[in-house]
């Protein structure tokens, strides 16, 4: 019986080694290389192996006829291949197409800064926005930090890269903000008009931005508000300077939140010396509303609402009158009003589109002289997002821009007039972003514009891609061509002038790694059609021309660590701007006065667990600005001294839900100038009087209690602070 059995047992392994198929193979990629450790095996069978170092691979099977060979391997798409199996023996070679990851993959950043919690090539986070020392809760105060920005810090707005402070735009959810900066005086800082606590992420373009955004020669801001919040809960504060007190009521589906805030800074200055003769210091009302609906589980509805009432007088010398001093009043009416829908119609399609409307009241008494001016603005926008498959997306759109300005002047002993204009501007987008390969990305994108006021379309190419060497670092490259519509105080004069145009070319290397980022950017930009006249506050039409041009060129550094130090975050940057420019009433190319040449920020952070602090400190500098003294031959020809500027701040967490914090800048009180300015004609000794411009004051300093209330009382605004 013994002998038996083992003659069964020997012919049925014979007759099953006989039925056996031999199937063997290398596995490549689509650059010639072998993949080792893919999953090659027959589909709903346990009949399989894994490629070996070189990508071969051999495994037997019984199985007959067709059958579905499965390769996969990570990073790469899962290949079915339909074979036939007949006991000969089979050889295949398998090549495996990359799979495109736009999450993980290469982006575009070149110009590029991005602050949230999403995107992998962050620089910033939300919270970096209002915890920088210098910024004092503005927006724009932290965003000054970033390479490619100039510290002018007699104006307080965002100076990019050799330009002016009006080649800035800002977008709340896409959506333009006309006069996002709040009025205010010759020589006296202004600031942001939004809170940083309405938005989950910012993208600081410092030039070549997308082609659905224009109207902008040097730089975009887009902000992006928050979504459905948490929980309901009340948050008041109480601040040396004002204070608010908001509110938020959440449902399942919907939210409504409100503020209202105040803040006055005369009790302030009557404690701190001012070096501004400030005859009624500045005081302003703030209401925001904001409501949002989820439609659908990927559908949004936000609207949101500032009304915003501001007043000040200041009494400033007057240079052509032996210093004597003029008077002017500011009133400020404004309101913003921005609605959005967004949704992900399916799988290929998303929608976007909103509307925003602003109206801006200037009420201005000027040595009892009463200039009124008021601006509409309207900028309506749809798009739609096309992802034809994993390696091509299509973003296209058109958007609408309306602004009408009106002036009113009633002089003393004149008789009254007043000007106006309006403007209608159509603009088409399309852009395309194609991903090669989870290395290599291009965007191509066409933006066209037609402004009623020139009856004129113009075009604006922009081009952008990115190499990724490694999976921590990438060089990017970007071209675009950029126009933005003449200021309102030049087109009320001249309606027919042209748009001012800029044309940006950058190179970036972004390095980000082990919670660590590098990065430094070199870009030319060229400027045309800027506008020219020959007097400042010339009303001749005919002296004022778009024969302007320019060119402003550089390199950005910047580089951040919050691994090194334990609970310390710190950042660096630095820029070089080499720009010249021939505008306005320029007698050559010159360097403008705003422009410093090297700018320079230092922040850094540290948490203090035991006592549940954060401390924090900033330092700016600024290398001398160009000005022109007419005491001195040539244009141009004289420079300010350097800037210089420490600031500190802390926050404690008094108790869970309390937080004070403190903060003030320039704590060693230096005396920095910005320019000076000199009077129209000589004195009897042939010399042109002049004057400093500088700070309002040696330092501003801000103190805060911030209380949250909520069911649990665990919650707090130390993530705002």
């Amino acid at each position: 019986m013994q002998k038996l059995f083992n003659i069964i047992l020997l012919l049925v392994i014979g007759l099953q080694a006989y039925g056996q198929t031999k199937i063997r193979g290398k596995v490549w990629d689509g650059q010639g290389q072998t993949i080792p450790g893919a999953n090659v095996y027959l589909k709903n069978t346990f009949d399989g192996t894994v490629t070996i170092t070189d990508g071969s691979f051999l495994f037997e099977t019984s199985e007959t006829g067709t059958q579905v060979l499965v390769i996969s391997f990570i990073g790469f798409k899962t290949l079915e291949k339909t074979i036939e199996l007949d006991s000969s023996e089979l050889s295949l070679d398998i090549q495996l197409e990359e799979l495109i990851n736009k999450i993980d993959g290469v982006t575009i950043t070149a110009g590029s800064y991005e602050a949230g919690d999403i995107k992998k090539n962050t620089v910033l986070k939300p919270l970096d926005i209002v915890t920088t020392a210098s910024a004092a809760g503005d927006i724009m105060g932290a965003i000054n930090t970033l390479p490619g920005t100039a510290t002018v810090g007699e104006s307080g707005r965002l100076f990019v890269r050799g330009g002016e402070g009006y080649e800035t735009k800002v977008f709340i959810d896409g959506l333009e903000v006309r006069n996002a900066f709040g009025a205010t005086a010759p020589n006296v800082p202004t600031r942001g008009r939004f809170s940083p606590f309405l938005f989950k992420g910012t993208s600081f373009s410092t030039g070549g931005y997308s082609a659905e955004y224009g109207q902008a020669l040097s730089s975009a801001l887009v902000l992006s508000s928050n979504d459905m919040p948490e929980q309901t809960q009340a948050d008041i504060s109480l601040m040396s300077v004002g204070g608010d007190v908001a509110y938020t009521k959440k449902w399942d589906k919907t939210s409504i939140s409100g503020k209202a805030q105040y803040t006055d800074l005369r009790p302030y200055q009557d404690l701190i010396q001012q070096n501004f003769d400030w005859d009624e210091a500045p005081h302003s009302a703030v209401t925001e509303l904001v409501f949002r609906h989820q439609l659908n589980k990927d559908g949004m509805f936000k609207v949101y609402l500032n009304v915003n009432n501001s007043d000040f007088t200041i009494r400033q010398p007057n240079i052509n009158r032996d210093f004597q001093k003029d008077t002017l009043g500011l009133e400020n009416k404004y309101l913003y009003l921005n609605a959005s829908y967004k949704d992900i119609l399916n799988k290929r399609w998303t929608m976007k589109g909103g509307i925003s409307l602003t109206n801006n009241k200037d009420i201005l008494d000027f040595n009892r002289n009463d200039i009124f001016s008021q601006e509409l603005g309207m900028h309506s926008k749809v798009s739609f997002q096309w992802d034809a498959n994993e390696k091509l997306s299509v973003n296209m759109g058109t958007d609408w821009f309306s602004r009408e300005y009106l002036r009113r002047v009633n002089n003393i002993n004149e008789a009254p007039f007043k000007t106006s204009f309006k403007e209608n501007i159509l603009a088409n987008f399309v852009e395309a972003d194609y991903y090669a390969s989870n290395k290599f990305v291009v965007r191509a994108g066409l933006r066209s514009e037609y402004t009623t006021l020139k009856d004129q379309y113009f075009l604006s190419p922009r081009v952008a891609m990115s190499y990724k060497l490694s999976n921590e670092g990438q060089f990017s490259l970007a071209y675009g061509r950029f126009v933005q519509a003449p200021q309102n105080d030049y087109s009320i004069i001249q309606p027919n002038l042209k748009p001012e145009q800029a044309t940006h070319y950058i190179l970036n290397y972004q390095l980000i790694k082990n919670d660590r980022i590098f990065r430094i950017e070199t870009f030319i930009k060229d400027y045309d059609d800027l506008v020219k006249f020959d007097e400042p506050r010339d009303f001749d039409p005919a002296n004022y021309n778009n024969n302007g041009y320019g060119q402003a060129k550089g390199l950005d550094i910047f580089w951040r660590d919050n691994k090194t130090l334990k609970n310390t975050d710190y950042w660096v940057s630095y820029s070089y701007v080499d720009s010249e420019r021939d505008y306005q009433n320029f007698e050559q190319k010159a360097t403008p006065s705003f422009q410093s040449d090297h700018n320079f920020s230092f922040v850094i952070k540290h948490m203090i667990d035991p006592i549940r602090t954060q401390v924090g400190a900033t330092y700016n500098y600024a290398s001398a600005r160009s000005y022109h003294d007419p005491n001195k031959p040539g244009f141009q020809n004289s420079q300010t001294p350097q800037y210089h500027d420490v600031s500190l701040n802390v926050a404690v967490l008094l108790k869970q839900n309390i937080i004070l914090y403190c903060s003030s800048s320039n704590i060693f009180g230096r005396e920095n100038i910005f320019g000076y300015e000199y009077a129209n004609q000589p004195d009897v000794n042939g010399v042109y009087e002049g004057r400093a411009i500088g700070q309002a004051a040696k330092r501003f300093v801000f103190v805060g209690l911030f209380i949250t209330l909520t069911k649990d009382k665990q919650a707090n605004q130390l993530d705002n602070l």
